[in-house]
């Protein structure tokens, strides 16, 4: 399936939630960044779970009961192959990507980072990438080190050197591509590099997995974290990859069942992997539903969406540009951007404009974008933001700039 306007008005037939009017108008949904609205086939697929296998997994051997386990291991499987991992024991299915990084914070992070240590981060980052980092070098006694951003929100990779020079670094941990700019890092020649010095990399791919075509092998990265819901998935599921032999390594995250292989009065053996890392009954029926949307995309195929997304965002930007007191935010070259514009328009406050766009049908997001950090670089209190994705249209560009055009006048800029 191409992307051509004809076929992405034939994939929005499979989102019900477009059908929707806001206060009388047509819903556009411009907030893909924070979550994206899932097809027929996710949601049917959750519902046929409940009405046809509900039962836990792992333990019976009714037949219901292996249907469900079947159902949510093929997920795994379609997870692996979709970021090109080496096995499927290397994918433990978390919460979302904030669960994943905590755990490695948790399970690995304790282990490794001590006293004096430093943990590299960027000004670009989602505080998710940021409090349990946080949270550990208080704990151990360790540092984090930022990599500044200049104006257009590109990382000043001088600085990595120096950093990793004068310091001794146990981790590098940077978001593939930015939430709230849509930046995206060069992340393949600074996981070689840190290779270089025997550092580990942490990809944050909450932004970049749904949009870009990841391979983790090719990135040979240490870990990388994901959720389903940004990619057509439900909410309450989301993907660590690790290396095999790291996670071999680690402590479990969790106690409890199905995580174990025995327990006994004064000790327990852990279970295998992915398991290991997986204790409690899990949350089977999104687990399953993400299977679908793994299906979607690999339909429409990763590069599809890509190409996609690109045309939105360069028609979008030039649409944004030509408006009075207009000011846009991040890097001014398309291939190194995903689908995401932060913008201020004057003096309106975000929140004030994202209400006036919801008036009109119009979701944007409004406020730091969990980016303080960033937010604080560029001397704002917030931006507002809209983002795209295989849905979305350029005649839904062109209504959003309609609506801008309306609160030009109402704010008299």
């Amino acid at each position: 399936m191409q992307t051509a306007q004809l076929e992405v008005n034939e994939i929005r037939k499979d989102f019900p939630i477009l059908s929707r009017t806001i206060n009388g108008k047509p819903l556009v949904y411009f907030d893909n960044a924070a979550t994206t609205q899932k097809p027929f086939s996710v949601i049917n697929a959750i519902s046929d779970y409940y009405a046809s296998y509900n039962a836990n997994i792992h333990r019976a051997v009714y037949q219901i009961a292996e249907e469900a386990t079947d159902a949510y291991e093929m997920t795994r499987d379609k997870v692996c192959k979709f970021i090109n991992a080496h096995s499927r024991e290397e994918i433990i299915f978390t919460r979302n990507a904030t669960e994943a990084i905590n755990l490695v914070a948790y399970s690995w992070g304790r282990k490794v980072i001590g006293k004096g240590d430093t943990i590299i981060l960027s000004e670009l980052e989602h505080h998710s990438n940021i409090v349990p980092w946080q949270m550990l070098c208080k704990e151990k006694k360790a540092k984090i080190e930022y990599l500044n951003v200049d104006n257009n929100g590109n990382l000043d990779l001088g600085k990595l050197e120096s950093c990793i020079q004068q310091n001794n670094v146990k981790l590098i941990s940077l978001s593939h591509m930015s939430n709230a700019l849509g930046n995206i890092i060069p992340i393949e020649s600074m996981i070689k590099y840190a290779h270089s010095f025997g550092i580990p990399f942490f990809v944050d791919g909450a932004q970049s997995v749904p949009h870009i075509r990841t391979d983790v092998t090719d990135l040979n990265c240490e870990f990388l974290a994901f959720s389903g819901h940004k990619m057509l998935g439900p909410t309450g599921v989301g993907v660590l990859y690790a290396k095999k032999e790291i996670l071999e390594c680690m402590n479990p995250f969790i106690g409890g069942g199905d995580m174990i292989k025995e327990v006994h009065k004064y000790e327990t053996t852990y279970n295998d992997l992915p398991y290991k890392y997986e204790g409690g009954t899990p949350n089977i029926a999104d687990v399953i539903g993400f299977s679908h949307a793994l299906d979607y995309l690999n339909k429409i195929g990763m590069d599809n969406i890509r190409r996609h997304e690109l045309d939105l965002t360069k028609y979008a930007l030039e649409c944004l540009s030509s408006l009075k007191g207009m000011k846009l935010y991040g890097d001014d070259n398309l291939s190194r951007r995903g689908g995401i514009i932060s913008f201020n328009l004057g003096d309106i406050h975000p929140h004030d404009l994202a209400t006036i766009l919801n008036d009109n049908g119009i979701a944007i997001r409004s406020g730091h974008h969990c980016a303080q950090i960033l937010m604080e670089k560029l001397d704002v209190s917030a931006t507002s933001r809209a983002s795209f994705y295989i849905y979305n249209t350029q005649e839904e560009i062109n209504i959003f700039i309609n609506a801008l055009g309306k609160a030009i006048k109402l704010f008299r800029l």
